[in-house]
């Protein structure tokens, strides 16, 4: 992927814009070594776009500079069950060429309208599943998740999940950890399952507590030791009751949970980047055996290690 163009048309919505720009056109910086693509944002009548919030915006570029694009990422606007018919010739015309189409929350409705969805899986903002569902019958719009992909569609739930739905499309063609340093300058929330198992980067613990911060790192640095309540307790020089306290106050979850978690996480990146065994990905993460990883996993991620492997495994 080289190429990444943003189609945006009057009443476009900001933050829709605003997430595709901070993914896919940060400029490069050595303590991330990103990948740097040629970003371009185009409309269908270059100039004066309306805005959907109180303040326009001024485009320069064309549509025909989207149309060679790698990824085409299609942001929601007010009125989006009226798409420009350029856009929806465009939407067709780089589907049709096995581009990647990426339609932001009601943005989706201009994959329905450029006769993409029938027989296709897709979301958008929960406001308007029922909607898209009634209008596009022979598609199979799915609520309860934050972003689908279908072959070179994808599709995100709405507002912030456009970015768990790039996150996922960064991962997918340049790795794990590219994928967690973006979330990681983003500051974005850990990991969202949104309904079902979603292949999304290894973000950094988020947690404004000073005192667990540390601790957090420590144990993700960690994850192959025995890390019961007791061993972190003692680590902190607290009763093992005070610190399964403080810490469910702290990051609302429980420590067996939040290290089950990142465990989980830490094994995506070994599956993805080393031929090693599931037993050996297991004992580094800490499960122990593969059969606890397997386990773990598959409840997790919806898919067995192996599998998940196919599908990401980095080449060489």
């Amino acid at each position: 992927m080289k190429k990444v163009a943003v189609v945006v048309q009057d009443g476009a919505e900001p933050f829709g814009l605003g997430s595709m720009c901070e993914v896919w056109g940060e400029p490069y910086h050595p303590d991330d070594d990103n990948p740097v693509f040629d970003f371009v944002v185009t409309t269908p009548r270059p100039g004066r776009v309306a805005g959907a919030t109180g303040y326009d915006l001024h485009v320069d570029h064309s549509l025909a500079d989207a149309a060679d694009a790698d990824l085409v990422c299609l942001i929601p606007k007010r009125g989006y069950r009226d798409p420009s018919p350029e856009v929806v010739e465009l939407v067709q015309a780089v589907h049709a060429r096995g581009a990647l189409v990426f339609a932001h929350c009601t943005a989706a409705f201009m994959l329905g309208e450029a006769g993409l969805l029938d027989g296709r899986r897709a979301t958008t903002h929960w406001r308007h599943v029922d909607e898209l569902a009634a209008l596009y019958p022979e598609a199979s719009i799915d609520g309860n998740v934050l972003y689908v992909q279908d072959g070179s569609m994808v599709t995100g739930a709405g507002s912030a999940a456009g970015l768990d739905a790039a996150l996922h499309v960064m991962r997918q063609h340049f790795g794990a950890k590219v994928a967690a340093t973006t979330a990681r300058r983003m500051v974005v929330p850990p990991h969202r399952d949104g309904g079902q198992a979603q292949y999304v980067a290894r973000p950094v613990p988020v947690c404004e507590s000073e005192a667990l911060a540390p601790l957090l790192a420590w144990i993700s640095e960690n994850l192959g030791d025995d890390l019961d309540v007791e061993t972190l307790a003692r680590h902190m020089h607290m009763s093992a009751r005070t610190f399964a306290r403080r810490f469910k106050e702290e990051t609302g979850t429980t420590p067996y949970s939040w290290i089950l978690g990142e465990r989980v996480r830490a094994a995506e990146e070994l599956l993805e980047q080393t031929d090693h065994s599931i037993d050996w990905v297991a004992g580094e993460v800490g499960f122990g055996n593969g059969a606890t990883l397997r386990h773990h996993f598959g409840r997790s991620r919806g898919v067995s290690p192996q599998e998940y492997r196919r599908t990401f495994r980095m080449p060489a």
